[in-house]
């Protein structure tokens, strides 16, 4: 894996963000080729990732493994967000959890929808702005039936936001790693596919829906087109608590 460090790429008004130590640096010489070594991943397209500059890797997710499998084969460093509660624990457990999501370049945020969901793409575009290399699901979370779901429009906001090019990446067999409610990981063989980087700035600004919209289907058209995946044709969300969550779902067409 190269070594190869993204440019900084920060502007003066660009908040700081805390970047990848140590811990990280380990991980990404020690750990990932422990892992390539034992799983011997199938990687297609390494070189469609620039290796310097603002960039997006929007990925399909079949499995939790998802998260050591980009960074592990990017050839560039990678973050993304992670739930905080990783980042929150105590004690020995804590301490482990912290130091493992570090290592794979995981960056806490609160999930959640409306506010909390701006606020986690608000810290995305923080991080795409100092120039890093940042992962993200379309998606939003796994498909637990090997579905490609309809992509969450942050992807499109985040890419004419930042002018960021969004690199599509397929996984394929890491859901046969590690099935849903499996709990260790199996040996199987995986493939990663890198798509060419795209360009969605000619949709329009940020502040179109239907610019938003376009960029996202294009983008999740290219991951359909690297993983042959079936379409769900909908949104991978779990099913309304009641009648208001219903309401509130059917005036907010367009998901974060």
């Amino acid at each position: 894996m190269s070594s190869t460090a993204p440019d900084d790429g920060n502007d003066a008004g660009t908040e700081v963000l805390p970047r990848p130590g140590l811990t990280y640096f380990i991980g990404r010489r020690i750990v990932a080729p422990l892992l390539r070594l034992i799983y011997r991943p199938r990687v297609i397209g390494a070189r469609n990732v620039p290796r310097h500059g603002k960039i997006i890797l929007a990925s399909n997710h079949l499995s939790f493994i998802d998260s050591l499998v980009i960074p592990m084969t990017s050839p560039r460093r990678v973050q993304f967000l992670a739930k905080s509660h990783y980042f929150e624990g105590t004690g020995l457990k804590g301490a482990v959890s912290r130091s493992f999501f570090t290592a794979i370049g995981a960056v806490g945020v609160k999930r959640g929808a409306g506010q909390a969901a701006q606020e986690a793409l608000e810290q995305s575009r923080r991080i795409i702005d100092t120039g890093a290399a940042f992962a993200l699901y379309p998606e939003g979370t796994r498909s637990l039936d090997g579905r490609l779901y309809k992509g969450r429009t942050g992807i499109g906001w985040l890419a004419l936001t930042t002018g960021a090019k969004v690199v599509p990446v397929g996984l394929i067999g890491t859901n046969e790693v590690q099935p849903v409610g499996a709990k260790f990981p199996r040996v199987r063989r995986i493939t990663i596919a890198f798509g060419e980087p795209i360009d969605v700035a000619h949709y329009g600004p940020a502040e179109s829906g239907r610019a938003r919209r376009q960029a996202t289907d294009e983008i999740m058209a290219a991951i359909h087109a690297l993983t042959g995946q079936e379409l769900a044709g909908t949104y991978n969300e779990s099913p309304p608590a009641n009648t208001v969550e219903r309401v509130k779902r059917a005036l907010r067409p367009e998901r974060l």
